[in-house]
């Protein structure tokens, strides 16, 4: 059987490379990857790393593009592979325009389509934005619901997927975190070792504009008010992130600008920092099995379990939240010690394996 992993982004590829590999070792079938490169150059750091290998690739990503751009330009090319490469199930996973769109192109092909990292919801269409409503259409067009929790499982039933499609498999980043986190990656940023490090990410549209300067004027408010901190943010190249951040922060000493790490040296990154400032859904997975406190600059999120378990907490965007929340965990011990307690509720590091043997199943059963 013919299985075609469809991956725009570097979280999609962290996410999906396991599965890839599982696939690969089996016999009974045949894989084939489509890199729609959403996202071009933070899309090849993964493969590189994970050692994949593109058999499609649309190189689909053009400066300062729209989501209507986007998604036609996906629409055609995707269509058009899908013609060529005849395959019998597509994979997606998560909630990026790839995804919705490489369901919809299934569905008009009559393709059956899998959706990774199924479920997950905050029950706002429009947060995160374009996020929310990718997950929900993909859903809809999904056969198969690989769902990382319990949690997400019960999403879809209210949803009335059917139930006999909805499997529980843990999230497969864990997969990935786990064989990552053994070694160890250069950073390449000189942290001085009397510092407490912290983490800084922002990437979504929701927080373009007033969110992440806020989110700058917080971060100069806190290494004024701790000197034994550094702040690394590693930026993300869209202009309405990048512009922002030098503005406020460029040419600060205890502020380290950096481009957005290689897989490898960003776990090593989370390994070290003190804690982690995010608005990642990836990073709100990672790092509470690392046992690095999360403050999540983010109103919702679609990933509530960890936030139950307390080694996540959703803070907003507003400066003076995010300085309280920090100095929190900066000043008190016990605080920051609840929370780094290294538990995560997103998987044991066998997803893929679950996954590979659902997929076997559900051919088994089509041909009986």
């Amino acid at each position: 059987m013919k299985v075609m992993c469809v991956i725009g982004t570097r979280p999609e590829a962290i996410k999906m490379a396991p599965v890839v590999n599982a696939f690969k070792k089996c016999e009974d079938f045949e894989v084939c990857v489509l890199a729609t490169a959403q996202h071009r150059d933070l899309l090849d750091q993964a493969f590189s790393l994970f050692d994949i290998q593109a058999d499609y690739d649309l190189n689909i990503m053009q400066p300062g593009q729209t989501l209507p751009e986007l998604t036609s330009r996906l629409i055609v090319g995707i269509d058009k592979i899908l013609t060529e490469a005849k395959p019998d199930l597509v994979i997606g996973q998560g909630d990026t325009t790839t995804v919705f769109v490489t369901a919809l192109a299934c569905f008009y092909q009559k393709i059956p389509f899998a959706h990774l990292e199924a479920g997950l919801r905050t029950h706002d269409l429009y947060s995160p934005f374009p996020e929310e409503a990718n997950r929900i259409l993909a859903g809809n067009l999904a056969c198969l619901h690989f769902a990382p929790t319990e949690v997400s499982k019960n999403n879809l039933l209210r949803e009335a997927m059917k139930p006999e499609q909805i499997f529980v498999t843990g999230n497969t980043v864990i997969d990935a975190l786990l064989a990552t986190a053994q070694k160890d990656f250069p950073l390449e940023v000189d942290i001085p070792e009397d510092k407490r490090m912290v983490l800084v990410t922002s990437h979504r549209r929701e927080n373009f504009g007033q969110p992440i300067i806020n989110t700058c004027q917080a971060i100069l408010e806190l290494v004024k008010k701790y000197e034994d901190i550094c702040v690394v943010f590693p930026v993300h190249p869209n202009p309405n992130i990048r512009n922002v951040v030098d503005e406020y922060l460029l040419n600060h000493d205890r502020i380290k600008l950096v481009s957005p790490f290689d897989y490898g040296p960003f776990v090593s990154a989370m390994k070290k920092a003190y804690i982690i400032l995010t608005d990642s859904g990836g990073v709100q997975e990672e790092a509470p099995a690392l046992g690095k406190p999360v403050l999540v600059l983010r109103r919702d999120t679609e990933r509530p379990e960890a936030v139950t378990e307390g080694v996540v907490k959703l803070i907003g965007t507003e400066k003076q939240d995010i300085v309280n929340e920090a100095s929190i965990l900066l000043d008190n011990v016990d605080a920051y010690r609840a929370m780094a307690k290294g538990a995560s509720p997103y998987g044991d590091g066998n997803s893929s394996e679950r996954i590979v043997q659902i997929v076997r199943a559900y051919f088994e059963q089509a041909q009986r």
